[in-house]
């Protein structure tokens, strides 16, 4: 019988917060390095695959395929199952996205994990902006605005104060101010975190605006936009195009995966020839110092991303890893012995 055995760690939601998921500075940190890896050509990361149901202009729930592998001294693969439901946020007490996470061994390709991915997903999608912010932010920067008090609100904030410790206040925006006023309270004595439903006035005393929301048309004016403001969107569609086709500096996570995605700015400004890739810095080449991050405290930054699969399998190996030495988790086998070998 082979020595190699198809042992399984599953990490259920509480599991991957045991093993230290909620550390923010801990997932900048395996964040930005996954960029940097991607950016010195260690790291295979394919387009994502969506699939809209019941179609992809108009879907009412969706799941994405998004695999990678990772060299280097990580040397896993993985693939993260992402989906979104419409109804879920009709219904109390269910989660808007429901993601999992699977690793496996790239040599003999066994699974190694499988844990879920939504809590995984909403912290290095708010460090992914938080790396955004740390090379395109002023050093002055004092305020910040966030749009969107839903989940990825929640570790946005974190993300901010973390990347750029010059932010003194944050504004909050919601449509539902009660969702900002609880997220608010849950930081209250830790940062400066004020609620708000008024975007436009929250957007015009910001040095660093971040949109985080379900919106699939822009909101953020480019009106409402300071002139030396850095400004990161984290949706499909949340700012109008004159903001980012006028910006001194324009960033992206990954420009195949931004223009490919249906309903996107960036696959909507590609697709009409308003821009092209040489106009852009991703934040793989910014990690890896390839390109500048902001370079005049005079300069409009743009950041747009949707989030590459990479991040996720490098956070989610680091998550196993820990698991593994504190005990956690359930150990599950694939076959006791495999048939038809």
């Amino acid at each position: 019988m082979s020595q190699y055995k198809p042992e399984i760690l599953f990490l259920k939601q509480e599991d991957v917060i045991k093993a230290g998921l909620l550390d923010m500075k801990m997932i900048l940190e395996v964040t930005e390095k996954t960029f940097k890896m991607i950016g010195e050509g260690q790291v295979i990361n394919p387009t994502k695959v969506f699939l809209g149901m019941p179609d992809n202009d108009n879907w009412t729930s969706y799941c994405m395929s998004m695999p990678a592998y990772l060299g280097g001294d990580i040397d896993v693969a993985g693939f993260k199952w992402a989906a979104e439901s419409v109804f879920n946020a009709t219904q109390p007490g269910m989660p808007y996205g429901v993601d999992i996470v699977t690793l496996s061994d790239p040599k003999t390709v066994y699974p190694k994990a499988i844990m879920d991915g939504t809590l995984i997903t909403a912290m290095r999608t708010s460090a992914a902006a938080g790396v955004a912010a740390k090379y395109y932010a002023s050093k002055s920067a004092k305020t910040a605005c966030l749009v969107g008090a839903g989940v990825i609100g929640r570790t946005m904030v974190s993300a901010i104060m973390e990347a750029v410790p010059s932010i003194e206040q944050i504004y909050l925006c919601d449509l539902d101010v009660a969702k900002a006023e609880d997220i608010a309270q849950e930081y209250a004595g830790k940062y400066n975190v004020i609620p708000s439903s008024d975007t436009e006035s929250a957007a015009k005393q910001a040095d660093l605006i971040v949109t985080e929301t379900t919106s699939r048309k822009p909101f953020l004016k480019a009106a409402w936009v300071k002139p030396n403001a850095t400004v990161i969107q984290m949706a499909a569609y949340e700012i109008e195009d004159e903001l980012l086709l006028k910006a001194d500096k324009k960033g992206l996570d990954n420009w195949s995966q931004l223009t490919h995605l249906p309903g996107t700015l960036m696959n909507k400004l590609a697709a009409e020839g308003k821009i092209t890739e040489d106009m852009f810095a991703s934040l793989p080449q910014l990690a890896a110092g390839q390109k500048p991050g902001r370079e005049s405290e005079d300069e409009l930054c743009v950041c747009c991303t949707a989030g590459v699969g990479a991040v996720d399998i490098a956070v989610a190996h680091k998550i196993y890893t820990e698991a593994c030495k504190k005990g956690i988790g359930q150990k599950l086998m694939l076959w006791d012995n495999p048939l038809w070998v």
